[in-house]
């Protein structure tokens, strides 16, 4: 008999580790999924030099250079978007609300989506930008 030796073949395998990693990987993925989503949309932000990354929950309205407005990545009409915000404020009061507008848009053309929001009872409202 040799000394540290199991005497008959291995028959089973330890899996801790490999489920270890497979929950890490499923982590990754389900935080990274908005982000990839969110660019499906081409949009056209306008650049700036000083910018903090956004790191709060909150719900992403995208104005596009074709005039579309969606939320969270489904279309929508200013009515509609004003309806769906007031019932997602009573629900948390302190949600973000995050709009990506085009740069080739008009400002009163923004001002408008943002008219909307803000009617809708938002409190915390922000523009996306690109940084440098």
């Amino acid at each position: 008999m040799h000394a540290g030796r199991p005497e008959g073949p291995i028959t089973n395998i330890n899996v801790t580790p490999l489920v270890d990693i497979l929950l890490v990987l499923l982590i990754i993925f389900m935080t990274t999924a908005p982000l990839i989503h969110n660019r499906m949309v081409k949009i056209n932000v306008p650049k700036v030099l000083h910018s903090r990354p956004e790191t709060a929950q909150s719900l992403t309205i995208v104005y596009d250079a074709r005039k579309r407005l969606l939320l969270s990545g489904r279309p929508i009409d200013t009515t509609a978007l004003k309806t769906a915000l007031s019932a997602a404020l009573q629900g948390d009061p302190n949600l973000s609300i995050t709009l990506a507008a085009d740069k080739s848009l008009g400002y009163g053309e923004v001002m408008a989506v943002l008219d909307a929001v803000r009617g809708a009872g938002a409190r915390r409202i922000g523009l996306e930008v690109a940084g440098k």
